[in-house]
Order: structure tokens, then sequence, then C-alpha cells
């Protein structure tokens, strides 16, 4: 079901700061920054081998992004796996038991279908899952 880690998102104050920071830790020039409505927060990835380091800024003071940071800091926010169909993903996990945040898929960065498992059904880890579009794939 799960194909590989995607990307690991970091949630950060300041994009602009958190961006050279980043691009002087990975020596790799960030994707453009991304406005993701549906999840109220603007991205921007850093490839790392086969896995990328995907910053998150909310851009909402009641964004999920901006409550986390405001009540953790800043720092790790949650681990995306790339699936190749999410509605059998979120099916046959919310079948054993384990509760998403939102049992539909909403819109995420670079045109992905996501949806977070919810943290208490997983030991307190944000799980995120994304189905790339096919043409991405």
């Amino acid at each position: 079901m799960l194909k590989k880690i995607d990307h690991i998102g970091i949630a950060v104050t300041d994009m602009d700061v958190a961006i050279q920071k980043y691009s002087l830790l990975t020596g790799a020039e960030p994707s453009e920054k991304e406005t993701v409505d549906a999840q109220m927060v603007e991205t921007s990835f850093f490839p790392v081998g086969d896995v990328k380091l995907e910053l998150l800024s909310g851009t909402e003071k009641d964004s999920p992004v901006s409550r986390f940071v405001e009540k953790k800091g800043p720092g790790i926010h949650h681990i995306c796996f790339e699936v190749e169909d999410l509605d059998t993903t979120i099916k046959t996990l919310s079948a054993a038991g384990l509760t998403f945040i939102d049992l539909a898929s909403n819109q995420g960065a670079g045109g992905t279908r996501v949806a977070f498992l919810h943290p208490k059904s997983t030991g307190g880890i944000l799980f995120e899952f994304a189905e790339h579009p096919t043409d991405m794939k």
C-alpha cells in the first residue's frame, strides 16, 4: 500500500528565514513557494535523495500548522507516504480502526490528493498519505 516516504513536513515560523537555513543545510535549491488554500499553508520543498523536506508555514492564525507552532514550536510536523490509490488507503486503514482527520481527501501541494491520520491513532505522529497526479508518477 505504501510506495515510499514522500516527504517530512517541518513547521516553521518564518518561511523566508527557513528557506535560507535549509538551502545552506541541504545544499539544494527549494521549490517555488506554493500556497495551499485548503490546508491554510505556504510550502516549499527541498530534495534530499529520494525524500523531500517540506517547509510549512501557516497562512492563517487558526490553521493547523499555526496552531501546531503555537503549541509545540517549530519542528517536525508530519511524515508523508506516497500511495498509489488514496481512496483505497483511506478505506483500508479506516476499516482497521485507524481514524483520519477528514475521511475525504483534500488538495495538497503540487496537485496531490492528501489525507491525514489523526495522531491519536498512531501514538502521537501525524501521518499524511499523498497520491500524486498521474502525470507526476
